[in-house]
C-alpha cells in the first residue's frame, strides 16, 4: 500500500497549558472521505487545526506523503497540498464572486483555469460572478469557498462544519460534490455535526471523545456507537446541571 496522504502519529496538542488531544492516530489515503465525529468539545476542530498547523503539536507528528511537517509555516501548506475550508466558510464577503477567484491566482494558477473549473462545477455561480460574495445564499457561499480551496489543486481538503447554517437539502447537495471531489483522488478530512449526511458519503469514520479517537471503522457500523456517544454526553451534561 502507498504511503498515506496524511498521518497524525500519537499527537498530543492543546491551547497553552490546556491539553485537548491525547495520543491521536489518524491516516488519510488518496480518495478517502474521513468523517471525524463526536460530541462538541471532544477535540475534532482542534484536530483540523493541528493538520493545518494553526496550533502546534506538543508531542507526536504530522506527516504529509510520509514527510514530517515539523517547522512548516501554515502559510505555505498549500504548496504541500493541504487546504482548509474553515467553519463559517472562507470567502471575502466584500469582494465579488469573480474577485474572490482572482485572489486565488496568487497560487500560480491562471484565472481562466480557475473560472472554468468553478463554473463547470457550480454553474449557478457563473450567473453571479459580479455579485458581492457576502450577498450570496449560504449554500452559494460554501460553493465559492470550495471553489477557492480547489483552485490551489490540493491533495488534502480539510472541512470544518460544511453544513453550518444551511438547510439539510443544501447540505446533502454539497456532500455529493465532496464525494465527486474525492473521486478525483483528493483526500478529505471532515468534521461535521450533520453526522448521518456525511456518513452517507464517507468511506472511513472515527468517533472522537475527550481528545481521543475511541473507535474507527466503516461508517455504517459506527452509526449506533455514534448515537451513544452523543447521547452519553447529553446525559452527562444534564446530570451536571
Amino acid at each position: 500500500m502507498s504511503k498515506p496522504l496524511m498521518q497524525l502519529v500519537e499527537v498530543t496538542a492543546g491551547y497553552g497549558r490546556i491539553p485537548v488531544l491525547d495520543g491521536v492516530n489518524l491516516e488519510l489515503q488518496a480518495g478517502d472521505i474521513y468523517a471525524l465525529l463526536g460530541p462538541n468539545g471532544g477535540g475534532k476542530s482542534t484536530t483540523l487545526k493541528v493538520c493545518s498547523r494553526q496550533i502546534g503539536i506538543s508531542t507526536g507528528e504530522l506527516r504529509v506523503s510520509g514527510q514530517s511537517m515539523e517547522g512548516i509555516n501554515p502559510e505555505i501548506l498549500s504548496k504541500v497540498g493541504i487546504c482548509t475550508i474553515p467553519e463559517g466558510k472562507g470567502i471575502f464577503p466584500n469582494l465579488s464572486v469573480q474577485e474572490n477567484l482572482v485572489v486565488m491566482t496568487h497560487t500560480g494558477a491562471e484565472l481562466d483555469e480557475i473560472e472554468t473549473a468553478t463554473f463547470d462545477r457550480f454553474p449557478q455561480l457563473a450567473t453571479r460572478r459580479k455579485q458581492l460574495a457576502g450577498t450570496l445564499s449560504g449554500g452559494e457561499q460554501q460553493m465559492l469557498a470550495m471553489s477557492r480551496a480547489l483552485g490551489t489543486n490540493p491533495k488534502i481538503l480539510l472541512l470544518d462544519e460544511l453544513s453550518m447554517g444551511l438547510a439539510p437539502k443544501i447540505v446533502k447537495d454539497l456532500y455529493e460534490i465532496v464525494h465527486q471531489i474525492s473521486e478525483e483522488g483528493i483526500g478529505v478530512l471532515v468534521v461535521e455535526q450533520f453526522a448521518r449526511t456525511v456518513l452517507g458519503v464517507s468511506n472511513k469514520a472515527g468517533i472522537m471523545i475527550n481528545g481521543k479517537i475511541v473507535r474507527e471503522g466503516d461508517p455504517n457500523e459506527l452509526e449506533e456507537e455514534l448515537s451513544a456517544a452523543y447521547l452519553g454526553r447529553r446525559e452527562k451534561d444534564r446530570s451536571e446541571q
